[in-house]
């Protein structure tokens, strides 16, 4: 049987993930709902991650900064270096399509200073459009590391920015004719504008709420959308959860009109679209409404979308009368239908 696109299923990669802690000096290894990898580094923490861009295929070099860079954020971690692979179709590639995602990738890295230091260029037949991959290495100080396995019950669930901020961005440059022969100009330049505005970028998303105080976890949330990223979140720490969906599907701030309008037209669920530029956090319950004002003064706009609890309460989705099902898991992100 062949496997389905996407990420692997949660139980079978849990099967190939080793369980040795041999290797010295790993603090943090490969984890279901662990952002990124942790190394003892002299008197700090070396954090590392590794991501690839899939489904983009305009601005790569922007989308591969951003992604592994939130991976390293959300660990409490200051991105420092990364190293890219880059893999490029036959037959169509051309220099100025690599020179084009070279001045992305050093743009992005300007921005966030962050150091390109190395990586890999190859022209394959393996591949029908251009992937990069990135690997990206940040720095913790040892006291302020946080990862996905310290929430705790009673935990806030807040969500910073909203639903399918990339997706939006992805389906507007991937399906530019179709959106344009439905919607105007200004409306298609907004949805590509997303890609930046608000971003799809966490950093300060992630150091806004650390300053604030009361932070217990973070989650990046990507593939899968925002609640295979909860799952994710309450798996690593064994916790159940509960979200309620007429704060995030009621919220125009979470759940913008022009997301709406294009998961409407393409028929995506938009609790499992590719969702870059959000972020899980977990924090204490009495500190919850304060961090997401303050990340709101710094216009990011933020939410309480549900609370942790006891493990044996499970997962759930709750609607505004209470009534709650399973919380859906997203195998396969709903944006691969497009693509």
């Amino acid at each position: 049987m062949n496997l389905p696109v996407g990420k692997l299923k949660h139980d079978f990669l849990k099967e190939l993930l080793p369980t040795s802690d041999s290797n010295t000096g790993v603090v943090v290894g490969p984890q279901l709902g662990e952002d990124a990898a942790v190394i003892e580094f002299g008197d700090n923490y070396l954090v590392a991650t590794s991501d690839p861009i899939t489904f983009a295929t305009e601005d790569i070099g922007w989308y591969v900064v951003c992604v592994n860079s939130n991976d390293i954020a959300a660990m409490g971690a200051v991105p420092k270096w990364l190293l890219v692979t880059l893999l490029l179709p036959e037959d169509t590639t051309t220099p100025e399509m690599v020179r084009d995602i070279m001045t992305q990738l050093t743009q992005a890295c300007e921005t966030f200073d962050i150091a390109l230091c190395g990586g890999h260029t190859e022209v394959t037949p393996a591949v029908t459009q251009p992937v990069v991959i990135g690997q990206m290495m940040g720095v913790a100080a040892k006291e302020s590391l946080f990862t996905s396995a310290d929430a705790r019950v009673g935990d806030a669930l807040i969500l910073t920015k909203g639903l399918g901020i990339e997706a939006t961005a992805i389906i507007a440059r991937e399906r530019e004719e179709q959106v344009r022969e439905k919607y105007d100009a200004l409306f298609l330049e907004q949805a590509k504008h997303y890609l930046v505005d608000p971003g799809i970028s966490v950093l300060k998303d992630a150091q806004i709420a650390i300053a604030t105080g009361g932070v217990h976890a973070m989650h990046d949330v990507t593939e899968g959308g925002i609640t295979t990223a909860v799952f994710e979140l309450a798996t690593a720490a064994e916790l159940g959860t509960v979200v309620y969906s007429d704060k995030l599907l009621g919220s125009p701030a979470l759940y913008s009109n022009i997301t709406r309008t294009l998961c409407d037209m393409f028929g995506l669920n938009p609790l499992g679209v590719i969702s870059s530029g959000a972020m899980l956090i977990a924090a204490a319950p009495e500190k919850g409404e304060t961090i997401c004002q303050t990340l709101g003064e710094a216009g990011i706009n933020a939410g309480i979308i549900g609370k942790f609890l006891p493990s044996e309460r499970g997962m759930s989705l709750e609607d505004a009368t209470g009534t709650r099902q399973p919380l859906p898991v997203f195998q396969a992100d709903e944006i691969a239908k497009l693509l």
